[in-house]
């Protein structure tokens, strides 16, 4: 069967294509061009017509005939255009070129009929009066919704087509210039097309058995069909091997990549051969740099050494903890287990690493809320049995004692109660904040800032405390503002039991680029730099003893620090020793 070169097949078929759009394009150029040009002379036509209708519609009202004939032979001196003016009836009664009296009735023109049922006729025909083709358009002059008259305009034809003449002829020349210039530009990529196949051909030959997986049909042209051969031989030779390992690769790094826990695999020597993103995140390495490196290169940690060891030498699964120094400090839980052969050989291990650290940290506060909530429950509970007992076993009969027996109890039941109450409060702002409940508006800072010093008034002036409000009046924020309110209030009670007598507290609130800073400073006891971290923390008091002995909680900077949050701000504390303290809440605009 003869075969044609790619080239001669190429060719050919990009050059019909290149013939049949030129001359499609020219076509439906010339077509549109005509329609358009024809469209655009019959609304001048129209906007002639409307023109004229102007001009002579008191003349016709007035039946002056001759002074429409007069005006429609002097207009036509200044415009080409033929302007024609019939009655309904048919009767021509003016006429730019003819006289009306010698003209034939004009009743049965297809314009003239047109415009008497719509807005406006045309046609393109051959004028007998003239001799020549002409376009018409027509339109009728109505009063109180009667024609009084049809005014027709109309050009000759032969203008249009000798416009749309040259059009054609330039569209003509331009459509060969373009298909020559495609000939010509189709045959240089042909050729570039074949040129490198059929040097390609005697490349493959080469690569018979190299690492190619693809499959080609047997092509028409020439050119291709030693190459078509050749790698369809390379392709049966290494098809299931390359197949087999990109598919059993392709799915082990997609598990790993997706995997949130880490990943490490070494062999026998230690050396790591593979590791994925999360490992390397977990402990702080770059994954592309590491591989080939032994674990004592890229991580410096004895005991994570020393557990990979463990689990090359082992042949059952290990487990531990242990902790990295990096990112501040990770806890991982460790996984591991030897790798086999086919022949049951060690020849490695692999390592999954799970980050606990969050867990641990939990798990440290769950403790410690839990001793501090005992110990805070336990020891009014505690006085309060043991006063009880004291007046079941006989202290009921001296009033005296009894009396200020039940005020201690209701001291202790008090304190229990302000315990729970606050302990609802946490509960409540975090589940709020959690089911998204609150609401929050732009309201003013100095009413809130106002009504917080009102409800402590009573406390600082128990100890002589003046208590000075510093905010630029009309400033907004957007707020609860009873969260808020409550937050600044639980600052001036802590200011209040740590100040002494007679001292100043400072409530201020200003504006700070895109933050809100309310402040509530004191010239009490202040606090040590150890404890500054830790006193938002639920029921951490720096002085137990003194907390108790003012009726503290311990839970006041907590319901501060979770007021804050559920703003999406947070609270910060600067104090010392002897010098008050300084805290403040920061709230985004």
């Amino acid at each position: 069967m003869f075969k044609k070169r790619l080239l001669w097949q190429l060719y050919p078929s990009f050059l019909l294509i290149i013939l049949i759009s030129v001359v499609g394009v020219a076509w439906y150029a010339s077509q549109s061009l005509r329609t358009f040009y024809l469209n655009q002379v019959a609304e001048d036509l129209k906007s002639r017509a409307h023109l004229i209708e102007k001009q002579i519609s008191t003349n016709l009202t007035n039946r002056n005939f001759k002074e429409i004939d007069v005006f429609c032979k002097q207009i036509v001196a200044a415009s080409s255009t033929r302007i024609t003016v019939i009655l309904p009836n048919g009767e021509v009664i003016a006429d730019s070129d003819e006289i009306p009296g010698r003209m034939k009735n004009h009743a049965d023109r297809p314009e003239f009929q047109d415009a008497l049922g719509q807005d406006s006729g045309n046609s393109l025909r051959f004028s007998e009066t003239l001799g020549k083709r002409m376009m018409y358009l027509a339109i009728p002059i109505k009063q109180d919704g009667k024609v009084l008259a049809v005014v027709r305009t109309s050009v000759p034809v032969t203008a249009i087509d000798e416009a749309l003449k040259s059009i054609y002829k330039k569209l003509f020349w331009a459509g060969v210039i373009i298909a020559v210039c495609a000939a010509v530009i189709s045959l240089a990529i042909s050729k570039k097309i074949s040129r490198p196949v059929e040097q390609m051909t005697e490349v493959a030959k080469h690569f018979a058995s190299g690492k190619l997986d693809m499959r080609l049909s047997i092509p028409g042209a020439t050119e291709l069909v030693e190459l078509a051969k050749a790698l369809n031989e390379m392709a049966r030779q290494l098809n299931a091997r390359i197949e087999t390992i990109t598919k059993e690769r392709s799915q082990i790094q997609a598990i790993l990549s997706s995997m949130i826990e880490g990943v490490l695999a070494v062999d026998s020597a230690g050396h790591i051969v593979s590791i994925n993103k999360a490992a390397a995140d977990l402990l702080s390495i770059d994954a592309a740099k590491s591989h080939g490196l032994s674990v004592e290169e890229v991580v410096r940690n004895p005991q994570f050494q020393q557990y990979i060891k463990n689990t090359l030498e082992n042949k059952q699964p290990t487990e531990t903890d242990t902790f990295v120094l990096n990112d501040g400090g990770r806890f991982l839980q460790l996984y591991g287990s030897s790798l086999t052969d086919n022949k049951g050989n060690r020849n490695g291990a692999v390592l999954v690493l799970h980050d606990i650290t969050r867990t641990r940290q939990l798990e440290e506060v769950r403790r410690d809320f839990v001793a501090n909530v005992s110990h805070e429950l336990k020891t009014p509970i505690t006085s309060i049995k043991g006063f009880v007992e004291t007046l079941q076993e006989g202290a009921l009969d001296k009033p005296e004692e009894s009396k200020r027996f039940l005020e201690i109890i209701a001291k202790h039941v008090d304190r229990l109660n302000a315990i729970v109450d606050d302990l609802l409060s946490l509960s409540r702002l975090e589940e709020d904040s959690k089911k998204r409940r609150l609401s929050f508006e732009e309201t003013l800072l100095e009413p809130v800032l106002t009504a917080a010093i009102e409800l402590s008034k009573t406390k600082a002036d128990e100890k002589q405390i003046k208590v000075e409000l510093s905010c630029q009046k009309g400033m907004k924020a957007k707020i609860n503002p009873v969260l808020l309110e409550q937050a600044v209030l639980n600052l001036i009670d802590n200011a209040i039991k740590y100040s002494q007598d007679n001292s100043k507290i400072e409530v201020s609130a200003q504006r700070i680029e895109n933050e809100v800073l309310i402040t509530v400073s004191d010239q009490g006891c202040g606090i040590e730099k150890e404890h500054l971290d830790r006193i938002f923390e639920r029921f951490y008091v720096v002085d137990k003893g003194r907390s108790r002995k003012l009726g503290g909680t311990g839970l006041g900077l907590a319901i501060v620090k979770h007021i804050a949050h559920v703003h999406s701000g947070h609270i910060t504390v600067e104090s010392s020793p002897g010098a008050g303290s300084r805290f403040t809440i920061k709230l985004p605009v």
